[in-house]
């Protein structure tokens, strides 16, 4: 009773005496008394500090994919390996915007100032850039695009119509034993070394009946490659005709756009040389 007393208002004596006296019912005491609930002001619990952006956290799509970067003999050329699957069988080139129309990522890797060919490899995407273009400015950019296109789960090939290419190198039961030995030194030996570079090479023929050339063209990094001549000669070349002793050489088919720039170069080389050879013959005593 005593603690009840203390926690009334002052101005609310009067009506306790009644009470007490029996001429105020207790059904009128809550109307007259506060709680002591009311009176008594509750310690409130601390506030945890928390950080502004930690409730957006879990808005945030988080992003575990880390794709890695290696050098190619090609100074335009860099593999990325974004650590998944990238063609399930075969390989894929896009040499302008329009061929990259069927992939998604190649499309969006063109849009890239600088871009001028997207290779698709088992495991690695080989991106090459013209000459005028540093890594420096490039590189980033097809860093965002590649981890927004795999973290997204996108298809390379959404198009059913589209197939994917199948393997240069199947031996077919119309070949003949030595073109099936050629296949499977290209495929088995060659090319793990070739796309270890961020390349390929793409069987085209065999002439078996005729020169004993065996036929083939480089991709991804290795297509206009300094050094790809000494891939073609001292390693493809080499090896062919150490197995094969039917294979008398190997070359290297060209598509348009490179014979037409194989040809200007050659013509511009032959004018150097025949303006070397009038300089020498106008300063010859």
């Amino acid at each position: 009773m005593w603690m009840t007393l203390t926690c009334v208002r002052t101005e609310a004596m009067p009506a306790v005496r009644r009470m007490m006296r029996g001429t105020t019912t207790a059904a009128q005491a809550p109307t007259l008394v506060r709680p002591f609930s009311a009176m008594v002001a509750l310690p409130r619990r601390p506030r945890q500090a928390t950080r502004p952006w930690a409730r957006y956290a879990s808005l945030t799509p988080s992003r575990s994919m880390f794709i890695q970067t290696e050098a190619t003999p090609n100074e335009d050329s860099l593999k990325f390996l974004p650590g998944c699957q990238v063609m399930e069988k075969g390989t894929a080139e896009f040499l302008d915007k329009r061929a990259s129309m069927g992939s998604p990522l190649a499309k969006n890797l063109f849009a890239l100032d600088g871009v001028t060919g997207v290779f698709y490899g088992p495991d690695f995407v080989t991106v090459s850039k013209d000459s005028e273009t540093p890594w420096s400015a490039v590189k980033p950019e097809i860093y965002s695009t590649m981890m927004e296109f795999f973290t997204a789960g996108h298809d390379l090939f959404p198009d059913p119509s589209v197939q994917q290419p199948g393997s240069d190198t199947t031996i077919l039961e119309t070949d003949s034993e030595v073109v099936a030995m050629i296949k499977e030194l290209l495929d088995t030996r060659i090319r793990p070394a070739i796309q270890e570079d961020g390349g390929d090479l793409e069987y085209c023929g065999f002439g078996e009946d005729t020169d004993g050339i065996v036929r083939v063209k480089l991709k991804g990094s290795c297509r206009g490659c300094d050094s790809s001549t000494v891939t073609l000669k001292s390693g493809i070349e080499r090896m062919l005709m150490h197995y094969v002793p039917e294979v008398q050489g190997v070359e290297q088919v060209l598509d348009e756009v490179e014979q037409v720039a194989a040809d200007e170069l050659a013509k511009l080389e032959e004018r150097l040389r025949q303006h070397r050879e009038e300089r020498a013959k106008g300063f010859s005593p």
